[in-house]
């Protein structure tokens, strides 16, 4: 369904150059999440796409000046304006946060695994893992970074799991075609990750359809439902 464009007028007509560019400032900062190129249309109806883009470069490029302690990133298929991380280390001693809940290894082999291969049902991810991953997956969905896409039309119908916008913002990637070689992504998970295994089951072939153990199939159908397959939203953007 097309995006409900707002009326034209008198001042939208004529947004352009310095005051267009504030406009977008404004909505940009405003925004609780990463804002949409639909989003811009909606509010600015008057303003060309074309023009509207170049001024959100040309403010990503005020905002790359140096010195500066904020920048306008492109993320999670929206513009954002967030704190530069050089900085992180003061922000930390303001906030003073409360330590973040860690993922375990297992998770986050199951994370990247997901990530790689989606759509990916929880037998396929045994097959390539090697373990068992029901109370992995159960814990990757609470924390909404990955989320139910549907069922996979084979004997069992079982469930097809892919990652969320969440899983996006968290590792700051514009969308899915920014994941980079999994060897670099490794290194982002943490020292402890099995780089080799890791490399190992992402580059396999998909295996062929294999049946969910009943302990395994009766936990997953326990989850199922708890999260809508809209649940964190289209990881593609």
């Amino acid at each position: 369904m097309p995006a409900e464009v707002a009326e034209p007028t008198e001042e939208t007509k004529h947004l352009s150059g310095e005051r267009l560019r504030a406009v977008l400032e404004a909505l940009v900062f405003a925004s609780p999440q990463p804002i949409t190129p639909r989003e811009i249309e909606e509010l600015l109806g008057g303003v060309a796409r074309e023009d509207w883009t170049r001024a959100l470069e040309e403010l990503q490029a005020e905002y790359g000046q140096e010195g500066r302690g904020l920048q306008l990133v492109e993320v999670a298929g929206g513009w954002q304006i967030t704190t530069r991380p050089e900085f992180n280390e003061w922000l930390e001693e303001l906030l003073n946060p409360r330590p973040p809940t860690r993922l375990s290894i297992q998770a986050l082999e199951t994370l990247a695994v997901i990530a790689y291969k989606q759509p990916i049902t929880q037998p396929e991810i045994i097959e390539l893992r090697g373990v068992r991953s029901a109370s992995v997956v159960k814990t990757l969905l609470e924390k909404r970074l990955i989320r139910i896409m549907g069922r996979k039309e084979v004997v069992g119908r079982p469930i097809l799991y892919g990652t969320t916008k969440q899983f996006l913002l968290h590792f700051g990637l514009r969308d899915l075609s920014e994941l980079p070689r999994i060897e670099e992504f490794a290194e982002v998970l943490g020292e402890e990750v099995d780089v080799a295994g890791l490399k190992r089951a992402i580059e396999a072939p998909r295996p062929v359809d294999v049946p969910l153990a009943e302990e395994d199939a009766a936990a997953e159908e326990a989850g199922d439902g708890s999260q809508s397959t809209d649940d964190g939203g289209d990881s593609d953007g």
